[in-house]
């Protein structure tokens, strides 16, 4: 057998074990250690757009230069011409008419590093993919995988600057379904970094019953509709309009009348602050009873427990956070410990349901390394 000869030593198990088969083997541990690390800077990225978000800092940058634009002003001219385009755009005349220049700086800060965390991330996953690949440590369909995430990846600034383009004429804050897709598109590319990941565990994992491997796959979804509806709470302040739990307005459920005040209808989900944030804790009551649910129902079957008992942990504290952080009228540390506790409660989910279609390591799978490359 040759050196970079790989021989199929049986038939592979069921579940995932296929996804090892696009990866050499001594090259596994490396490529998995990779996608966590990206993972961990979206985490990052998602944070710090949370934070350019309630400084109000998105749209301090007027312009999409994505070569040029990783070098912030550098003299005093440079600054004040920034600053001077800045104020053309709506926000500086309706909202900060009059600020001073370090006022302006310290949003453009906030703004410029989150825009250099998208390069910085750009680069940690294109530069060591580029050298699997040279190497042919990664191959087939752990290829095509990495591939669509690079690509999702680009969509990503694509969008951001799509987001950022609707506050600059007419609006003072970026639209708020422009803001919603921007975070749910940072949190599916996380969710699928991870599930990638976690298709190269060495660990082994029994394969559950199809209804837990349905309910893990529907909590993961149901999470990435809550941070959706979480995005549309940030881009309309609706945190800030009803800082009572569990009654708003005085209410548990607002009356009709408040719920549907827009017409048509369907635009009170979108855009009325109260419905908005009424929708949002509705989905939390559902994501935590269904987590809930869920790890009783493993528990019974004996299969995936400790994840779905550890999501539901995770969900139970993100509830917890949520409440203080709309109780204490949305202060810049817990809203963003609260955004934070989104992605892990994503990362949690999305680790359990990896870990419910069965995973084993290449070698137990029957790929067999004749040598080292």
């Amino acid at each position: 057998m040759s050196k970079t000869e790989v021989q199929v030593a049986g038939p592979m198990p069921a579940g995932r074990a296929t996804a090892t088969r696009g990866a050499s083997p001594r090259g596994i541990g490396a490529v998995r250690l990779w996608l966590y690390a990206v993972a961990a800077l979206v985490v990052a990225m998602v944070v710090v757009g949370g934070a350019t978000r309630l400084t109000e800092s998105g749209l301090s940058i007027t312009e999409w230069k994505p070569v040029t634009g990783a070098v912030p002003p550098l003299s005093t001219a440079d600054w004040q011409a920034a600053f001077e385009k800045y104020k053309a755009i709506p926000q500086y005349e309706l909202v900060n008419k009059g600020m001073s220049l370090d006022d302006f700086k310290r949003i453009y800060w906030w703004e410029w590093a989150h825009r250099l965390l998208g390069r910085v991330i750009g680069f940690a996953f294109f530069l060591p993919f580029a050298w699997f690949v040279w190497r042919g440590v990664i191959r087939g369909r752990l290829l095509a995988q990495s591939a669509g995430l690079f690509v999702l990846g680009g969509l990503q600034g694509a969008v951001g600057w799509w987001m950022v383009a609707s506050g600059l004429t007419q609006r003072v804050s970026v639209s708020q379904y422009r803001l919603a897709v921007h975070l749910t598109l940072a949190c599916i590319i996380l969710s699928a970094i991870v599930a990638v990941a976690r298709g190269l565990s060495p660990a082994a994992a029994m394969r559950a019953p199809p209804r837990i491997r349905i309910a893990a796959w529907g909590l993961v979804a149901l999470v990435l509709v809550q941070i959706f509806a979480g995005g549309l709470v940030a881009g309309l302040d609706a945190g800030m309009a009803y800082n009572t739990w569990p009654l708003m307005d005085g209410a548990l459920i607002p009356s009709a009348a408040q719920l549907f005040a827009a017409e048509p209808a369907w635009r009170n989900l979108f855009e009325n602050a109260l419905t908005v944030q009424f929708d949002h804790r509705m989905l939390a009551y559902a994501l935590w009873a269904l987590a809930l649910l869920h790890a009783l129902d493993a528990s019974r079957r004996r299969a995936g427990v400790r994840g779905a008992w550890l999501l539901f942990g995770l969900v139970s504290g993100q509830a917890a956070l949520g409440i203080l952080t709309l109780i204490h009228q949305v202060p810049l540390d817990m809203a963003l410990a609260h955004q934070l506790g989104a992605t892990l409660v994503l990362i949690g989910a999305t680790l359990h349901a990896v870990d419910s279609a069965g995973r084993r390591a290449a070698a137990e799978g029957g790929i067999r390394p004749s040598a080292a490359r």
